[in-house]
């Protein structure tokens, strides 16, 4: 058997001993590698939170830059605000020095001042009466053209009137007549009971004609100031009652819908009975040419508040002129038939009543009038 030969064991030992420091140079490589990474990942988290950090402080200073611009546009205001004042201040100084240059001179134009507001007072005094004596004179002028209204209004109700007088006295005339025939045929005596019974019925068409007549007298006079409770369905019944008879000869269907419970309003009973008699006569005319001729009113209330709504089928308000109709002297009927002061006056009442008054222009359906008083104990 062949022994090594030294020279090649020794060679390999070096190789190998080579090959163990390049392993160990890459081993140490390696860790220095990954020593390499790990550094850079940490830079590369580090560099995240700086560049999150960069852009808070970004944000944080754009919106401190737009505070400094406020700040800045309020200093620029107030800069010039102190400068308007500082040209005041400087006025009223070179006012002042002026003033106490000629305080002799002041002194005297005071006393003039003194004469003159003297003088003054009683011009404003005089201009005080004159103001209100206008007032009083517009407020007479005011109540002056309510009273036309009713008056012109009374003018149209007088055939309806008329007739409404004429049933009970044509009644009293065949009452009183049977008693007087009763008593010329001797039966007064043998029938008291029919005589009296003709009597009583007589007396019953007197005081149905005294009513009418009382209710006319109440409406055409001058209305106080004063206000007092009043059933706004008593008030809608004593207007119709004024107008039935037209209603009935233009044959119009008069619908109520009034709630069980009364409702009271505090208001002037008589003002509110021209609001509704106006916009009867209102619906009564629209509804002159009309097929059907149906008038609707309707009574709700609502919290604190009474709501009346009035409705036709008449034709409807001409488009455009919703807004016009309660000016005064302004009217869609034709010359000679409206004076163009009943929305007026009504609006005027309701107004003063803290009402107010609407209208829901239907075209070629009709027309409805909403009106909204307070309810107040």
């Amino acid at each position: 058997m062949q022994q090594p030969i030294p020279e090649l064991t020794q060679d390999k030992e070096m190789e190998l001993e080579q090959l163990r420091q390049a392993y160990r140079s890459l081993l140490e490589e390696k860790e220095a590698l990954e020593m390499r990474v790990v550094k850079s990942e940490e830079r590369r988290r580090a560099f995240m939170h700086i560049l999150s950090d960069i852009n808070m402080m970004n944000r944080k200073l754009a919106d401190q830059r737009k505070a400094m611009i406020h700040i800045l546009a309020d200093s620029e205001r107030d800069r010039r605000h102190l400068t308007k004042q500082a040209e005041r201040l400087d006025n009223s100084r070179r006012a002042l020095l002026h003033i106490l240059q000629d305080s002799h001179q002041s002194n005297q134009r005071l006393g003039n001042s003194r004469k003159a507001m003297i003088h003054i007072m009683s011009d404003l005094k005089e201009t005080t009466e004159r103001v209100q004596r206008s007032e009083q004179e517009l407020l007479e002028k005011q109540e002056q053209l309510v009273q036309a209204g009713k008056l012109a209004t009374l003018g149209e109700l007088t055939t309806g009137i008329a007739h409404e007088l004429n049933n009970p006295l044509n009644n009293i005339g065949l009452f009183v007549g049977n008693a007087i025939d009763l008593i010329e045929l001797g039966m007064a005596d043998t029938d008291q009971a029919r005589v009296l019974q003709e009597l009583y019925s007589s007396m019953q068409q007197v005081r149905k004609a005294t009513e009418i007549i009382s209710h006319l007298r109440t409406f055409g006079r001058v209305a106080s100031v004063s206000r007092e409770q009043v059933s706004i369905p008593q008030v809608i019944e004593n207007a119709i009652a004024l107008m039935r008879e037209q209603l009935r000869l233009r044959q119009i269907e008069v619908t109520l819908c009034f709630p069980e419970e009364d409702v009271v309003v505090t208001a002037n009973a008589i003002q509110l009975e021209q609001v509704f008699i106006n916009l009867l006569t209102n619906a009564r005319d629209a509804m002159a040419n009309a097929a059907q001729k149906a008038l609707t009113i309707t009574c709700t209330v609502q919290e604190e508040v009474v709501n009346i709504s009035i409705s036709d089928t008449g034709p409807g308000i001409p488009v455009g002129l919703e807004q016009r109709i309660f000016d005064p002297f302004f009217t869609t009927k034709d010359v000679g038939t409206g004076t163009g002061l009943g929305l007026s006056i009504t609006y005027g009442i309701i107004k003063d009543h803290q009402g107010t008054i609407q209208v829901e222009n239907h075209p070629g359906e009709g027309a409805t009038f909403l009106i909204q008083l307070p309810l107040q104990g």
